[in-house]
C-alpha cells in the first residue's frame, strides 16, 4: 500500500511540473487572471485553468481568444504562443 501511496504521490507532481511548464501566472488582479501558454496548449486547457484560478465557471476572455460552445460542449478557439491572455470572472 505504502508502495502504491508513494508512486501515485510522484505521478501527482510530474503532472503537476508538466502542467506548470505550460502556462506562465502573471497577476491575479481584479478577478481576472493573466498568463501566457506554450506550445500545443489549447482553448481546453485555457478554460480549465481560468475556472480554477477564478473558482467560477462564469468567466470570459478579455479578447475572446477561447468560447465554450454548447454544441460541442467544450471551450473552442485557436490561442498562439508568446501572447499574454487575461480571463475574469464575469
Amino acid at each position: 500500500m505504502k508502495l502504491f501511496q508513494v508512486l501515485f504521490a510522484l505521478l501527482l507532481g510530474t503532472i503537476a511540473v508538466v502542467a506548470d511548464s505550460k502556462s506562465t501566472c502573471l497577476v491575479p488582479v481584479n478577478n481576472c487572471v493573466s498568463f501566457s501558454i506554450g506550445s500545443g496548449t489549447g482553448c481546453g486547457w485555457m478554460c480549465n485553468y481560468c475556472a480554477q484560478q477564478l473558482g467560477t465557471n462564469n468567466y470570459y476572455f478579455q479578447d475572446g481568444v477561447c468560447t465554450y460552445d454548447p454544441n460541442q460542449g467544450v471551450c473552442v478557439g485557436n490561442p498562439q504562443t508568446g501572447v499574454t491572455y487575461t480571463c475574469c470572472a464575469a
